[in-house]
């Protein structure tokens, strides 16, 4: 499964890539590669490979941490965190006085890390973590954080924090080539670190009862696994905004197709994510032109029924 997706990656990449105001035949792309154009629309594409890899990847450890198919950096609220610590720091100077647009994925981690801090927390009943309450809380707080991004956004005198409500509604335009690349590492690092703790992943959706008799520390591995999430969905919204509910769709569509063992789930949430914001961008880039609209709202139209749909299947979902 994981060949055939990686083929089907790699097909969609050469028809992206040709696709656009300017069209280009797939079979002549290597002669036009020095073109300007096609060299912009290829890193577009290559941070929607690593965005979508990501925030799949982000979606799957959440869902199988929390044995909770609503779990999601978006709607948890984790991607607002992100965005408003990003804010902050183009807001208060603090972006500017450390190293500029590439220390953002740093505020934004720090945002998203207070913000699963919160929902956890906010979440936690008598010990357990209700499917209702973690939904409710994360749709809470995301929405707070959210209005406080805004009010930032529209008292502030900054121009670039100006530019960044375009930013946050989803947009795979690259601005800095190095803020593009420490996105590809860090997102590299949690997907290995998520598949490295996928043995784990698998006894802890068995439950936490099950995992504890096998050794595991269940608290600590979830201050982990929170981490990688957090960390995943942070270096995305640091370089192309709020784009929400890949990684609601793609790791249960996969769930449903290969099963939930976690070692194979991952890469297939991976694989599978890349694909599908790459092909949501090229509709986001293509589909008004000359005008683009914030790929956030391509993924946000697929997301909203498949969200409805999961709300009221979920108690017939299982993790095991």
């Amino acid at each position: 499964m994981l060949s055939e997706l990686l083929l089907i990656l790699i097909v969609t990449t050469l028809l992206c890539l040709s696709i656009g105001a300017i069209t280009v035949s797939p079979f002549n792309l290597l002669s036009h590669l020095n073109h300007e154009i096609l060299k912009l629309r290829l890193a577009r594409i290559f941070l929607g490979i690593v965005a979508g890899a990501s925030l799949s990847v982000a979606g799957c450890v959440l869902q199988g941490l929390l044995r909770n198919p609503l779990a999601d950096p978006y709607v948890l609220g984790i991607s607002s965190g992100a965005g408003l610590g990003a804010v902050i720091a183009i807001v208060t100077g603090a972006a500017s006085a450390s190293f500029g647009v590439n220390s953002l994925p740093f505020y934004s981690f720090v945002g998203a890390a207070v913000t699963m801090f919160l929902v956890y927390n906010l979440a936690k009943s008598g010990g357990r973590i209700p499917v209702q309450s973690l939904v409710l809380s994360g749709v809470i707080v995301g929405a707070v954080f959210s209005s406080v991004l805004l009010f930032l956004i529209s008292v502030t005198q900054n121009e670039l924090a100006r530019d960044a409500l375009w930013w946050l509604l989803g947009n795979l335009q690259i601005y800095d080539t190095k803020l593009l690349v420490i996105t590809g590492i860090l997102s590299l690092a949690g997907i290995s670190a998520a598949q490295f703790y996928s043995r784990e992943l698998n006894i802890i959706s068995m439950g936490e009862e099950e995992a504890t008799h096998l050794g595991i520390n269940i608290e600590a591995l979830k201050g982990i696994l929170f981490l990688i999430a957090s960390l995943m969905t942070a270096s995305c919204v640091a370089s192309c905004g709020m784009i929400g509910f890949v990684g609601l769709i793609i790791p249960h569509i996969m769930r449903f197709i290969i099963g939930p063992d976690h070692r194979f789930l991952i890469p297939a949430s991976a694989l599978s994510g890349a694909i599908f914001l790459v092909v949501c961008d090229t509709v986001a880039r293509t589909v008004l032109l000359p005008a683009e609209i914030p790929i956030g709202a391509i993924t946000a139209i697929i997301g909203g029924p498949f969200f409805i749909y999961l709300l009221r299947t979920t108690r017939k979902i299982t993790f095991k």
